[in-house]
C-alpha cells in the first residue's frame, strides 16, 4: 500500500495546507501582526479619547512654550525665559556629563580593584574583597544619599573653604576650580591637540603592524602622551600663550552676606553631580571588578608559565598578555554596566541634580504633557543604551581571536 496517496492522473497528491510547515508558520505570523497592529491602534486611540475628554491638548508645541524656571547646572546658554525644549536639552547634556564621567572613573577604580583581588598581598585582597562586598550589597539610591547628605553637608560651610595649593576649593557650595579664558589664537591649540590625536591613531596602528612583523615593540603609550599632551603645549607656547587663566575669588571681609566665593568666577562643579558621580562611579566598579577578576581568571594559567619563561616580570605579564586575552571575557558584561551606569544616572532627580528626568519632570509637572515627556525620556535613554552598545560590539571585535 503506498505512503503517499496519487490524484487520477497517477501524480503524487499534494499536502493540505493545513500540515505544510511553511504555510502554518506564515499564517501565525500575519495573526500575530494584525494582533499587535490592531493593540497599538487601541491604545492610541484610547489615549487620545481620554486626553480629549480631560481637556489635555497633545502634541509637541509646548516644547516652544517658555519655561519659567532656572537651573544650578547648564552646560549651554540658559535663562528662565529660555523654551522648554531648551530645558529638556539642558538636562539631557547633563545626562550625558555625568554618565560619561561615571563611566570613565568606574572603569578605573573597577580594573583597580579587579586586580588588586588577585593580589597575593593578603592585606591589599582583603581590602579589594570587603570594598566589593560591601558596595555592590548597598542599594545606588542609598549611597547617593550617603554621599551627598552625610559626606558633602560635613565639609566647609559657604564662609569657609578647604584648599588645595591654593588653587583648588571646596566647601558645601561646590568644587571651585580656575577657569580657562580663551583669548584670540587659542583656536590653534585645539587644533594641535586634534592632530595630537590623529597622529596617536596612526602611531598606534603602525606599532602594531610592526609588532606583528618584527616582534618588536613600540613605546605608544610614551608617544601618545607626548603628541596628545606635549603638540597642545608647544603650540600654546609658540602662539603667545593666548589662554588666561581665572581663579575662583574668595571673600573673607566685608557684609556676612557677601562674604564667601564670588559668583560667576571660576568653575563651580555643583554637590549634586560630585554627590551622583562618587555614587555611580564607587557603585558600579564593584561590579565591574569581579567582571575583571573573573576575565583575568579565564586566561590560562599557562600564559602567564610561558610569559615568565620568556623573562617578563608580573608588571608587563598582566598588561601584554593576560589582559589582552581577558579583554574578550571581560568586554560583554562591561558594556552591561555602562549601560545600568547610564540609566542609573535616573537617581539624581532624588537629590535635585539637573538631570534630562530632573528637568523633563519640571516641564511636566507645568505643562501636564505627561505622554510626551515619557516619550523623550524613553527615546533618549533608548538611543543611549543603542549607541553604547553598538561601539562596544564594534570594539569586542577588535578584540575577538582572528583565527588565521
Amino acid at each position: 500500500m503506498s505512503v503517499m496517496e496519487q490524484d487520477s492522473a497517477g501524480a503524487p497528491a499534494r499536502a493540505s495546507l493545513l500540515n505544510d510547515p511553511k504555510a502554518r508558520g506564515l499564517f501565525y505570523q500575519v495573526i500575530l501582526i494584525a494582533a499587535l497592529v490592531f493593540f497599538g491602534y487601541f491604545i492610541v486611540s484610547n489615549t487620545i479619547n481620554n486626553l480629549e475628554r480631560q481637556n489635555i491638548a497633545s502634541g509637541w508645541g509646548f516644547l516652544g512654550n517658555t519655561a519659567g524656571f532656572g537651573t544650578n547646572q547648564s552646560l549651554v546658554e540658559y535663562a528662565e525665559n529660555s523654551t522648554y525644549g531648551r530645558a529638556i536639552f539642558v538636562g539631557f547634556l547633563n545626562t550625558l556629563l555625568v554618565a560619561g564621567v561615571g563611566i570613565f572613573f568606574a572603569t578605573i577604580i573597577g580594573f583597580v580593584v579587579g586586580v588588586a583581588r588577585l593580589s597575593n598581598n593578603w592585606v591589599v585582597n582583603r581590602i579589594a574583597y570587603c570594598y566589593v562586598e560591601l558596595v555592590r550589597n548597598v542599594p545606588l539610591l542609598l549611597q547617593i544619599f550617603f554621599w551627598y547628605f552625610a559626606v558633602l553637608r560635613s565639609i566647609p560651610g559657604k564662609r569657609d573653604k578647604w584648599s588645595l595649593f591654593d588653587t583648588v576649593h571646596l566647601n558645601i557650595g561646590g568644587l571651585r576650580l580656575p577657569k580657562p579664558i580663551w583669548e584670540p589664537g587659542s583656536q590653534w591649540i585645539g587644533y594641535a591637540l586634534i592632530l595630537g590625536i590623529v597622529l596617536t591613531i596612526a602611531v598606534s596602528r603602525w606599532a602594531h603592524k610592526r609588532q606583528d612583523a618584527t616582534g618588536q615593540q613600540f613605546p605608544t603609550f610614551w608617544t601618545a602622551l607626548g603628541l596628545i599632551i606635549g603638540l597642545p603645549v608647544i603650540t600654546y607656547l609658540v602662539t603667545g600663550m593666548p589662554v588666561a587663566i581665572e581663579h575662583p575669588n574668595f571673600v573673607e571681609t566685608g557684609p556676612i552676606l557677601r562674604q564667601g566665593f564670588e559668583l560667576n568666577v571660576g568653575i563651580n562643579v555643583i554637590p549634586e553631580f560630585l554627590a551622583l558621580t562618587a555614587a555611580l562611579s564607587i557603585y558600579t566598579a564593584s561590579f565591574i571588578a569581579e567582571i575583571v577578576r573573573a576575565g583575568i581568571q579565564a586566561v590560562s594559567h599557562g600564559q602567564t608559565e610561558a610569559a615568565h619563561a620568556l623573562g617578563l616580570r608580573s608588571g608587563p605579564t598582566l598588561r601584554l598578555v593576560v589582559i589582552p586575552q581577558a579583554m574578550r571575557v571581560i568586554i560583554p558584561p562591561l558594556t552591561s554596566q555602562y549601560l545600568n551606569l547610564t540609566k542609573n544616572s535616573s537617581l539624581a532627580v532624588a537629590i535635585a541634580y539637573p538631570d534630562l528626568v530632573s528637568m523633563g519632570g519640571t516641564v511636566l509637572n507645568q505643562t501636564g504633557q505627561a505622554i510626551e515627556i515619557i516619550g523623550i525620556w524613553m527615546a533618549v535613554y533608548l538611543s543611549l543604551s543603542l549607541l553604547t552598545s553598538a561601539f562596544m560590539n564594534w570594539y569586542n571585535q577588535r578584540m575577538a581571536l582572528v583565527e588565521r
